[in-house]
């Protein structure tokens, strides 16, 4: 006789669905049937962090992303009917962190949103920065005043402030896991980071971390946000009202390169992940192409003493996956996550944003530091379009 699974006692399936560590699995779980759904708790709370989903470019009707597990695109309509489409038509993400994405579109406005439950907060706007002298629509193709990092007045319409104004957003936490979250931009023309507390309405400059923009992570209470030389800044930002943030340097030692930089934090470790770009000049009217050629990963190392902390390069980061790009940087442990690879760097595109004057070709995909070989990712379409889409990025679901 077969057995009839509706009717389990629900005390039983609650405790059943606590066990259950990864989203997906916890979704076909409360799908089973209608106890199960009732059973198991909405939000699941006790999910531990998920490895992260790649989102690619949207089409008119289906969002997509590419499971790491499973080898698989999978696909979900774009709105629910209760919030806004998702990615955003004509907007950008510039950040990915505890499971938000930050957009900016053609308008000041910055938008938080969480695409698995669909809610949205809203950053101060692009108008409130200290160096965005003014802003009318009226000027079209000139929307935007803003002071360059020489102290000179540049215009800048909406397209340009959308793609290049903003490197990345990174989150203390989550905007729906406690009471309050701070967020710290990296701006890209030479004025280092930017924060805002959830409660302000207008962002403020970080004083003494002007050259501090390559990076940024969010770890033990603080901002660690690093130098193109490999310096880091460590940034406590206090409550509302409160003093400006407290800004410590670590004066690292070692030689550090590379064309992009990413700071990462493995357990008690933190890696520095530089990345080298390859380019293609066929002739000089011709765009650019290029392509990443591989990573150095270097740990810092307190040698015993805390003031000669220095970049020790690795040659193995063992069973780790570090997982960088646009989003705010995330490491885990292969092991725990069937079909995944450890020692390697998972990565998506964030350098064409900033270099419009390449092809702009898919380059995200796995690189395995034990033999710098690199297996790519599933490509995209390149329609006209494009650029107004989304880039590639990666998002840790977060149900709440």
């Amino acid at each position: 006789m077969a057995v009839d699974w509706s009717h389990l006692p629900k005390e039983l399936l609650e405790k059943i669905s606590l066990q259950i560590p990864i989203y997906s699995d916890y979704i076909r779980f409360r799908a089973v049937c209608r106890s199960f759904w009732s059973s198991a708790p909405r939000f699941p709370y006790h999910l531990p962090p998920q490895l992260p989903w790649l989102l690619l470019p949207a089409d008119s009707s289906y969002s997509s992303f590419f499971n790491l597990q499973d080898r698989r695109v999978h696909y979900f309509p774009r709105s629910t009917g209760a919030g806004p489409p998702f990615p955003f038509n004509r907007h950008r993400c510039c950040g990915s962190s505890h499971g938000w994405l930050a957009a900016t579109g053609e308008s000041p406005e910055i938008t938080l949103v969480n695409p698995l439950t669909m809610s949205k907060v809203d950053l101060p706007p692009l108008t409130t920065f200290p160096n965005v002298v003014a802003f009318d629509y009226a000027n079209v193709g000139r929307e935007y005043i803003v002071r360059n990092s020489s102290g000179a007045l540049v215009t800048r319409d909406l397209a340009v402030m959308r793609d290049s104004f903003i490197e990345k957003i990174v989150l203390s936490s989550g905007p729906a896991d406690g009471p309050g979250f701070v967020a710290v931009a990296l701006l890209t023309c030479g004025d280092g980071l930017a924060f805002c507390r959830s409660d302000d309405s207008r962002w403020t400059f970080v004083e003494g971390a002007e050259y501090y923009n390559s990076d940024v992570i969010f770890r033990d209470g603080s901002f660690y946000a690093l130098s193109r030389a490999g310096l880091l800044a460590v940034i406590t930002i206090h409550g509302p009202f409160s003093s400006p943030p407290e800004v410590n340097y670590i004066p690292s030692r070692g030689l550090v390169n590379g064309d992009l930089q990413y700071l990462v934090e493995a357990g008690e470790d933190l890696f520095l992940v530089t990345r080298y770009i390859h380019y293609e000049f066929e002739d000089e009217e011709s765009p650019v192409r290029y392509r990443t050629d591989h990573f150095d990963v270097f740990k810092l190392d307190l040698c015993g003493q805390p003031y000669c902390p220095r970049w020790v390069k690795l040659e193995s980061i063992g069973d780790c996956m570090l997982f960088v790009g646009r989003n705010s940087s995330l490491a885990f442990r292969a092991s725990e996550f069937p079909g995944c690879l450890g020692n390697c760097i998972y990565y998506t595109d964030d350098f064409s944003e900033d270099n419009s004057d390449c092809i702009i070709e898919p380059d995200m995909g796995i690189y395995r530091l034990y033999d710098g070989s690199i297996e790519n990712f599933p490509s995209y379409s390149l329609s006209p379009s494009f650029r107004v889409m989304p880039l590639p990025i990666w998002l840790s679901p977060n149900p709440r």
